[in-house]
């Protein structure tokens, strides 16, 4: 009986200290508008993690008052034991990405511009001893896939159609380098094989715009996507529906996207990632996933 006991508590404390309730949540994004950052928090706050979450900005009005560093010491006030930190990102194929597994503790070299920005919100590394993990952004997730197979449907019932009879353009903000751009593609062209599947759109086509690359690689990615646009309407007969990979509603959404196809046979509504429960599961699945990594690593 007593060796019965023993080995009961020797598991209620083995539990114990396994516990998600540990486990603080930090999740980071790039930041803009108030609009934009609302977004986020909104998703945040729906992320059941089993422990306490909060957000940090990188860039815009609320990186300097949501540092990272800020939110780890709010962790620490709350007791936790280990915190996760997921970056609310497109791709993990970033500059936005490498500052974050700086901050996360990593050994990265961050170029001058990465650098200045964190410079000028103040943001650095945070002065804690609780173990800092860093997750993958949204890359290929199945909840992306979701979220943006729950848009397209929306904006073409919305025209009166069926999906079987129109084209659908994924497109995205993309990165500056042509090593980024192949791992963006990578991870987003699954994304857009498991929406065609769960739509039944005639035809699927995905295109990054390169809003921050030189103006001649911009040109030229605006270009692309506008032939594609093209390309479905001659394969379809009718405009073609496009869906922004983007994760909050901000200038991109807004202004820019609409102006890179201004002119085109498409139907464009601008309804980026956020906000969708999808947005909170994929949170609350990155946490898992990053604690059972944990624990079988003991």
């Amino acid at each position: 009986m007593f060796r019965t006991l023993t080995l009961l508590a020797a598991t209620a404390l083995t539990v114990s200290a396994q516990s998600p309730a540990q486990t603080g949540t930090i999740v980071i994004a790039h930041g803009g508008d108030s609009t934009w950052n609302a977004g986020v928090r909104e998703i945040a706050a729906q992320a059941q993690t089993g422990g306490p979450v909060e957000v940090s900005f990188l860039m815009g009005p609320g990186a300097a008052t949501a540092r990272f560093q800020d939110a780890v010491a709010k962790l620490d006030a709350k007791g936790v034991t280990r915190i996760v930190v997921v970056p609310l990102l497109v791709s993990s194929h970033s500059g936005h990405y490498e500052q974050i597994r700086y901050l996360a503790g990593e050994d990265v070299q961050l170029d001058e511009t990465m650098e200045h920005h964190l410079h000028m919100a103040g943001i650095e590394r945070a002065a804690s001893r609780t173990p800092i993990v860093l997750t993958k952004a949204l890359d290929g997730s199945h909840e992306m896939a979701r979220v943006l197979a729950d848009r397209a449907l929306a904006l073409v019932r919305a025209q009166g159609d069926e999906p079987a009879r129109r084209g659908l353009l994924i497109v995205g903000h993309g990165p500056n380098s042509a090593e980024d751009y192949a791992g963006w593609m990578a991870n987003l062209r699954p994304v857009a094989d498991s929406v065609r599947a769960w739509t039944g759109f005639r035809d699927v086509r995905l295109e990054l715009v390169r809003d921050d690359a030189p103006a001649p690689v911009r040109a030229e990615a605006v270009l692309r996507t506008r032939e594609l646009i093209e390309m479905q309407r001659l394969i379809t007969g009718r405009d073609a529906i496009v869906v922004p990979v983007l994760v909050s509603k901000g200038l991109v959404s807004r202004d820019k996207l609409p102006r890179d196809i201004e002119g085109t046979a498409s139907v464009y509504s601008g309804d980026p990632l956020l906000p969708h429960p999808a947005m909170a599961r994929w949170v609350e699945r990155r946490v898992r996933e990053s604690t059972a990594m944990a624990v079988t690593a003991r």
